[in-house]
């Protein structure tokens, strides 16, 4: 059995991750979304154990200080991360796993599973994005000038990833995300010999009707 893919999505705040995630994982039942845990205030309508693990930050520095993360950061002043433990779990059972981490989290993730696929999700124009923040209406003008500086910050790193989609649609940004996920599952390294012997094997029944078949075209004339 094969070890499961990593795959790491990020993006500036209000690029739409999350929606592109959730069209994806609605449709790859291979693919296991991994939940972060936060210290920030939980937004409305988001769900507990399903958009994050809202947690304080008592609780989250005793997990850093003992079982550890996958990756974690701080952003305008809340702590965000990727329990290791639950990813490696999944990775092994030979199942997909995605995250949905910021730039410097990404790049964590790499520098400890280097075979992790970074894939960098960007709005059509830094404007477009401060459009989206503006409207979503969940951040006080200050913080989404910190979101929009911080954006302009980890676009300028696009060549360290693996992948750049713009969305612009949304429709096109899960294609493309989804075209990620199936190149990467065809790659060569990730085959393992085993499975890979049935495509050069022989089927014995089938072999069987094929030289009845081959006989009757001999006889056939033909």
């Amino acid at each position: 059995m094969r070890r499961g893919i990593l795959f790491v999505l990020s993006g500036a705040s209000g690029v739409g991750k999350g929606t592109v995630l959730s069209y994806v994982l609605s449709q790859d039942d291979n693919l296991y979304f991994s939940v972060s845990w936060t210290t920030r205030n939980q937004r409305k309508g988001e769900i507990n154990s399903k958009d994050y693990y809202f947690k304080t930050r008592e609780e989250f520095i005793n997990e850093l200080e003992t079982t550890g993360f996958l990756e974690h950061a701080e952003f305008v002043g809340n702590y965000y991360g990727t329990p290791r433990s639950a990813v490696e779990e999944q990775l092994a059972a030979g199942n997909d796993v995605i995250l949905d981490v910021e730039r410097i989290g990404a790049f964590q993730v790499k520098e400890l599973m280097p075979e992790a696929v970074l894939v960098q999700l960007v709005p059509p124009n830094l404007s477009k994005l401060r459009q989206r923040l503006l409207k979503r209406g969940t951040d006080a003008l200050d913080v989404i000038g910190k979101r929009l500086e911080r954006a302009k910050e980890d676009m300028a790193y696009y060549k360290k990833f693996d992948y750049v989609i713009v969305n612009d649609d949304l429709a096109t940004a899960v294609d493309d995300l989804e075209s990620v996920l199936r190149a990467e599952r065809l790659r060569t390294t990730r085959i393992d010999n085993t499975d890979f012997a049935i495509h050069s094997s022989q089927d014995t029944q089938l072999e069987i009707e094929l030289d009845a078949l081959e006989q009757r075209i001999r006889e056939s004339g033909h």
